[in-house]
């Protein structure tokens, strides 16, 4: 296992390398250049100044998160095959600065969505990412845009980016004809088209899961289970075609045997690397997301672990959002403090799996 954590750069992240590197046990990055518009080529010069400043601070990245796809690919329209070849090209350039594995989503339009960035938490006074979907009522997808931009603390959120959300009317619209089958044979033609350029550097394409793990706003989600995964894995049947399992994403719907999940791709050999996270749930499509210790919240970390330990224990992990804690403020999901505890427990947990299998 690799431990990582996730860093928008020097110029949009207020967490520093070298806090970075002072967590124990921190290998690297899953690194992104936030301001890259879904559609454009990740240039070769900038991937290669983020790199040097990465390798500077003695991390390593070798995983790259959120090169966006273009929703006209999303959506099956003519332009798709130019943002398909800007997509390769991508995948070139950062297979030359060692990148081994590439996160993404096939989302449409949202690639995650809260109802509320900073919830406070009862039991202890921190606060969390949470949604509850009876609280969207008659709130529309523009009401929860200008919302969550509103309570971003002034940061760019990762799917939030406002040239991606400038054309959302005319891209909800243009949903409005689009089938979960019609999704899913446009995501066959994206694969098609960039699963050879990955065979050949060397690449794995990570796909992330829907969040939360069901349909909003009635726009198709086709990844959100096992089964989903399973017939996302068939469209281009492909070591490069692989998984990023968030476990609070599919966590989130309670349905979803987290250890089980890990262990059928784990075993098949096609999960790229993890972020893992807890969840509470609340009710019915009700969370908040919690501490990363078990007890916190309902999923079991023993057991995801376990099951990334006997499966694959070569993968990057990254602990995923935290808390707000210790009155830090900074981009929600993604300060410091909790993020860093998150690492320190898993990294606990894998020593005392591996020291208990060789007792």
């Amino acid at each position: 296992m690799k431990m990582t954590f996730r860093w928008y750069g020097s110029q949009s992240d207020s967490i520093t390398l070298s806090q970075i590197k002072q967590i124990p046990g921190m290998s690297g990055l899953m690194g992104v250049l936030d301001y890259k518009a879904a559609g454009q080529v990740w240039e070769d010069k900038e991937i290669e100044a983020y790199m040097a400043e990465v390798h500077a601070a003695g991390l390593e990245c070798e995983v790259i998160e959120s090169v966006n796809v273009h929703e006209d690919i999303k959506l099956g329209l003519p332009a798709r095959d130019e943002y398909i070849a800007n997509y390769c090209q991508s995948i070139r350039n950062l297979a030359k600065h060692g990148v081994k594995v590439i996160v993404y989503n096939f989302m449409p339009v949202f690639d995650w969505l809260r109802t509320d960035l900073a919830r406070p938490i009862p039991e202890d006074g921190s606060n969390s990412l949470y949604f509850d979907e009876a609280q969207l009522g008659d709130m529309g997808p523009l009401e929860i845009v200008r919302s969550t931009i509103e309570n971003s603390n002034g940061f760019t959120l990762p799917g939030w980016e406002p040239a991606r959300l400038a054309e959302l009317e005319n891209t909800l619209e243009q949903y409005k004809s689009v089938s979960s089958e019609d999704l899913l044979a446009n995501y066959k033609y994206f694969l098609d088209g960039i699963i050879p350029t990955c065979e050949e550097t060397g690449v794995v394409m990570a796909v992330h899961p829907d969040d939360p793990a069901w349909p909003i706003f009635g726009l198709p989600r086709v990844a959100h289970s096992q089964a989903d995964f399973d017939k996302i894995l068939a469209l281009h049947d492909s070591p490069s075609n692989a998984l990023c399992l968030c476990t609070g994403s599919l966590g989130s719907d309670p349905a979803n045997d987290i250890p089980a999940i890990i262990r059928h791709f784990g075993e098949m050999g096609r999960i790229g690397c993890l972020h893992v996270r807890n969840v509470k749930h609340l009710g019915y499509h009700k969370f908040r997301e919690a501490a990363h210790l078990s007890s916190t919240g309902d999923l079991d970390m023993y057991a995801i672990l376990k099951a990334v330990h006997d499966t694959c224990p070569n993968t990057y992990i990254r602990p995923d959002h935290g808390r707000m804690i210790w009155d830090e403020t900074g981009r929600p999901g993604y300060g410091l403090y909790d993020r860093a505890l998150g690492a320190a427990y898993l990294n606990g947990l894998w020593e005392a799996i591996g020291k208990g299998e060789q007792a």
